[in-house]
């Protein structure tokens, strides 16, 4: 007679057996210990006997400013080639840090359709067969960000990711109410009026490796509240802290208020400094600039000028949004402490007659290139200055 323990000891010996015959009638699939060793930027699809559609994209990223032009790289080959090329379809499409996705641009053979604000400004490149690249003309702010390249042949498709990256500058931001009084709608649109809109954590990240440091926390485009601190102290979240940017997590949009960290770039134009025979409030400010054929210049246009056009001019001067600012690029006596920036004094009653006027002049031509090659700060000093 079998004993209970004995009989269980068989029926899971049986069951093992079992499943043993049934693994063995199974193709194993192998993979690697460590997926990211030796990874290239090319994306592959599993391949069966019509073949496989294999897309290649650039690795790091792309890099313009404002106003240029820019090819994202995208190239596809066929396997077999025979391939009839009014069977491919060419897909592109934005996709932001929280996945959401916006059409771009699509192709089947010879017809093509651009989307939204692309419109008038994306096309195919046509380097040649499996060329599946685009430009993108008059590159806006909004631009920026991670475009995926779709391929389809058929029943195969395949995908690769270009990053679009703009020269530029990030800068922190609140309104003349003051501090922390911005919910998230109300940071983008304030971004936007200075002539930038919300910079990304990737921008932030890299104006902090650069040397930026605040205090305050800003709205970024991804919805998180975020501040940069390069030099730890216990007003900005303890001494004892190492540096880095420093991260709220993703705050309400409506309920909750803080600063703005702003992004911008490339000038079509030129900020520069209205030499005037006497101070000027506000209002008398706003005419002098109309009257020399340009207007107030926004913040954004003024922290461009300082980074791209190197502007550096040590007089506080008006700027449209009713602050007190001034741009050094080579620290001096006097001009406001030992490094480079754009110096901020605040909002003072616009009736007061204490300084002078920044004004900005749009390029006539519509050449947006940048008006200096190099982006490092210079030895030397570059002033715009009209005397009126």
């Amino acid at each position: 007679m079998i004993s209970p323990v004995t009989s269980a000891k068989m029926q899971g010996l049986a069951l093992l057996i079992s499943y043993a015959v049934l693994t063995s009638t199974l193709p194993v699939l192998g993979f690697p210990a460590d997926p990211a060793k030796g990874r290239k930027n090319v994306v592959h699809v599993l391949e069966d006997e019509s073949g496989a559609v294999i897309v290649q994209t650039a690795p790091g990223k792309v890099i313009t400013h404002r106003g240029g032009s820019i090819t994202l790289p995208c190239r596809y080959h066929h396997e077999p080639e025979n391939t009839d090329p009014d069977r491919i379809r060419i897909k592109w499409t934005k996709v932001s840090d929280t996945l959401q996705f916006e059409d771009v641009f699509v192709a089947l053979g010879r017809k093509e359709r651009v989307f939204g604000s692309y419109r008038g400004r994306v096309s195919l490149e046509l380097a040649g067969p499996g060329d599946a690249s685009i430009i993108i003309h008059n590159v806006t702010l909004e631009d920026y960000g991670r475009y995926e390249c779709e391929v389809t042949s058929d029943m195969e498709d395949d995908t690769g990711f270009v990053n679009l990256d703009l020269e530029g500058v990030v800068f922190p931001y609140y309104p003349s109410t003051g501090r922390y009084r911005l919910n998230y709608h109300e940071a983008e649109e304030t971004c936007r009026q200075q002539d930038a809109i919300l910079a990304s954590h990737g921008q932030l990240h890299k104006a902090w490796l650069d040397g930026l440091d605040w205090c305050n926390a800003g709205w970024l485009d991804d919805g998180s509240v975020q501040y940069p601190i390069a030099h730890p102290r216990d007003q900005c979240g303890r001494k004892d802290t190492p540096a880095g940017v420093r991260n709220y997590g993703y705050r309400h949009k409506e309920d909750e208020r803080y600063d703005a960290f702003c992004f911008t770039s490339n000038l079509n134009g030129r900020v520069y400094f209205l030499k005037r025979f006497k101070k000027v409030n506000y209002l008398e400010a706003l005419k002098a600039c109309q009257r020399d054929g340009a207007a107030m210049a926004k913040v954004g246009q003024v922290y461009a000028a300082w980074k791209i056009q190197l502007l550096d001019r040590c007089e506080a001067g008006w700027l449209e949004d009713g602050s007190i600012r001034y741009p050094i690029v080579n620290p001096r006596a006097r001009c406001g402490g030992p490094d480079p920036g754009v110096r901020n004094l605040g909002f003072p009653d616009k009736k007061f007659r204490l300084y002078g006027v920044y004004c900005f002049r749009k390029n006539e031509s519509g050449d947006t290139r940048p008006m200096k090659a190099s982006f490092k700060m210079s030895s030397k000093a570059t002033n715009g200055t009209r005397v009126i």
